[in-house]
């Protein structure tokens, strides 16, 4: 097999890319700057990345903008809403604190990128402060910065990401009964839990 083409050393990988610019080194901190503190207070999704003995995970996070709290300038705080309890994310973090998050807000192009260490808290007074319609998180993670930096926006207008897609796509995309009766050679009435799905959510949202 021929592996000519392929990159294999950090010094074949930085002569592909070239240098990086001074902006991308200095706008890493290792801590949470106010300028992304304010990117953190309106952002209403994240992606929370994860490793552990099974593999690694990425999971969406979201809520109200302001969802995961700053602590300090050291500390997030992300609470854990109800889902669909395979907890992967939260089996992981016992294995292998380690995390990453990826904030995104809604019509801007720019990311936040913050890595770190968690651990996972039910301090009742904790879970009380993240309470919402009366429902409390499940835990929250507190979260230790070590590296946080805001990613430029080339992905996020490549990808046209805050515009709908054209109809003709959208049509292609599967229901979520759709792929479950797929995938379980129609054990799972895929009409029926589309139908049931709306109702579901709405009712189990915290």
């Amino acid at each position: 097999m021929d592996h000519s083409h392929i990159i294999d050393t950090p010094a074949r990988l930085e002569a592909l890319f070239g240098p990086v610019g001074e902006a991308s080194l200095r706008k890493q901190v290792a801590y949470l700057h106010p300028v992304y503190r304010s990117m953190i207070a309106a952002s209403p999704f994240a992606v929370l990345s994860t490793v552990g003995p099974n593999g690694l995970d990425a999971s969406p996070r979201g809520d109200a903008p302001g969802f995961v709290k700053v602590r300090d300038e050291k500390t997030l705080l992300l609470p854990e809403r109800r889902g669909n309890n395979r907890i992967d994310s939260l089996r992981n973090i016992l294995a292998d604190p380690r995390v990453g998050l990826l904030f995104l807000i809604p019509g801007v192009g720019e990311t936040l990128r913050v890595n770190g260490t968690a651990r996972i808290s039910v301090d009742p007074a904790l879970l009380q402060e993240f309470s919402v319609q009366g429902a409390p998180p499940k835990c929250v993670l507190e979260i230790t910065i070590e590296e946080a930096f805001f990613q430029c926006a080339r992905a996020v207008l490549r990808s046209n990401l805050w515009h709908p897609l054209p109809p003709e796509i959208l049509e292609t995309v599967p229901s979520a009964g759709t792929v479950l009766a797929a995938l379980t050679a129609n054990d799972i009435d895929g009409q029926q839990y589309d139908r049931a799905l709306p109702e579901r959510q709405r009712s189990t949202l915290y």
